[in-house]
């Protein structure tokens, strides 16, 4: 019996597998509120992984990192805002996701450290500002450096 060739890490899909099922049960069973939590830790665990790619020049996997994060800083929390009823505020929080998207941008485009971290700020404040005002029984947990890799 042959076997195929090796991957990555030994054991790294199934350890994939079993995130993406835990990720999967998580957004089934939470509230409208926990999504939006769960898109800000997902935007922010994205932009963790470009800035590492960044700092180690693969240009490849910061792309695809910066990419995800625009997705779901755009799709994501951007389309949840209700701009009738928001009022300024709904406003304000468009005006931020733009600037948001436009230093994830420019930071691919350039591969500045500066935009990435200022958009990794801008969406860290906001995600903490969301989480203690809305979401306060579900405490967030700091990206992990050592789950990004």
């Amino acid at each position: 019996m042959t076997y195929g060739p090796s991957r990555g890490r030994p054991g790294s899909r199934s350890a994939q597998a079993y995130a993406d099922i835990g990720l999967e049960t998580q957004v089934l069973s939470a509230s409208p509120e926990h999504l939006i939590t769960l898109l800000f830790r997902g935007a922010q665990t994205a932009v963790a992984k470009a800035k590492l790619y960044l700092q180690a020049g693969n240009i490849e996997g910061r792309g695809t990192a910066i990419s995800k994060a625009i997705d779901i800083v755009d799709s994501g929390l951007m389309h949840s805002l209700d701009m009738e009823t928001g009022g300024e505020l709904a406003r304000n929080l468009k005006a931020t996701y733009e600037l948001i998207i436009r230093n994830l941008l420019l930071a691919n485009l350039n591969a500045d450290l500066e935009k990435l971290e200022l958009a990794e700020r801008l969406l860290a404040e906001i995600g903490d500002a969301w989480r203690s005002a809305v979401d306060p029984q579900r405490p967030d947990i700091a990206v992990n450096q050592q789950n990004i890799a």
